[in-house]
């Protein structure tokens, strides 16, 4: 069966790689175009060229797809079914309709929840105890096409949005080979309506801490928001951004007030019903660190308001 992938970042990337060590027939991989990174501005290329050029395959990169750029890939190619994994665009109906078997999608959550751009995050910040991976029969929909396999994943207390992509791109890359290696056998079941949610794409914006939140609350924001825009704080005007956190105990105090510090716990902050330890932060221009190495060159008020 001849694959066409399709995908940008290190997931899509990572379940490509699994697609190549199970030797299956990857004839092409198409992904966003190359963008400026970093301080001079260089051209980057994605994930998935850099994984699909390191296993000599054909690596496509169109500008646009919806005006019929990818139709002379697709005659080239002849894909007998498209794989696709976090490619950032809506595939038109030409490229739904062309391969045999369909384009099937690995979306990292259990459909119909959390539909959208970063469900992983989502399933984090809102504290849900499991998420999982779905693939699917893709249609015009926003992720609303039938369900082929899934695959429950627990998310563990302090797990971060970070540490459990990297499971789903493991989980996630064997079910999308289990999906094509089965697909004739396997029967696409309706989405149910009910219970459908969406997962919006974050912001940096979106990274605020608002400290009348709960403890636990706070504790899944932070969590969620690791490595990508990674939560944050002001203290005294200035920005620090809270990477890893944990939860504490009930205390008396402002929200948002700094309560004190233990040393191998981190910086105690108050929220509206307990506190939070904040283990590892950053401020603007210094590099990440540990609450304890960052008061051994540096002092923190305590008393002082984290807005």
């Amino acid at each position: 069966m001849k694959i066409l992938f399709m995908g940008t970042p290190d997931i899509a990337a990572k379940c490509l790689n699994t697609l190549i060590e199970k030797k299956m027939n990857v004839v092409g991989a198409v992904s966003q175009p190359d963008k400026p990174k970093g301080r001079g501005h260089k051209l980057a290329p994605t994930d998935v060229k850099i994984a699909a050029s390191e296993a000599n395959i054909p690596v496509f990169q169109p500008e646009r797809i919806k005006s019929g750029e990818l139709l002379p890939i697709l005659e080239e190619l002849k894909p007998d079914i498209i794989a696709v994994v976090a490619y950032g665009k809506i595939l038109p109906k030409y490229v739904l309709d062309y391969p045999k078997y369909g384009c099937v999608n690995m979306h990292a959550s259990l459909l119909p929840k959390l539909r959208g751009a970063a469900p992983v995050q989502w399933a984090v910040i809102n504290g849900d105890s499991e998420t999982g991976v779905t693939t699917m029969l893709m249609d015009e929909g926003l992720d609303t096409g039938d369900i082929l396999l899934s695959q429950k994943l627990e998310i563990g207390e302090y797990e971060t949005a970070e540490e459990l992509f990297s499971r789903i791109a493991d989980t996630g890359g064997k079910l999308l080979a289990e999906t094509i290696l089965d697909i004739e056998n396997i029967t696409p079941k309706k989405q149910a309506q009910e219970g459908a949610t969406y997962a919006p794409m974050l912001t940096k914006e979106m990274g605020h801490i608002n400290w009348l939140q709960s403890t636990d609350k706070i504790s899944k924001f932070i969590c969620g928001m690791n490595s990508w825009p990674l939560a944050y704080s002001l203290y005294k005007g200035e920005v620090v951004k809270i990477i890893r956190a944990q939860k504490g105990e009930a205390e008396k105090g402002e929200n948002g007030q700094i309560l004190g510090f233990e040393k191998g716990k981190g910086i105690k902050v108050k929220t509206s019903d307990g506190s939070i330890y904040i283990k590892e932060l950053q401020f603007a221009g210094s590099k990440r660190m540990s609450a304890d190495d960052y008061l051994r060159g540096h002092s923190i008020e305590i008393g002082t308001i984290l807005n």
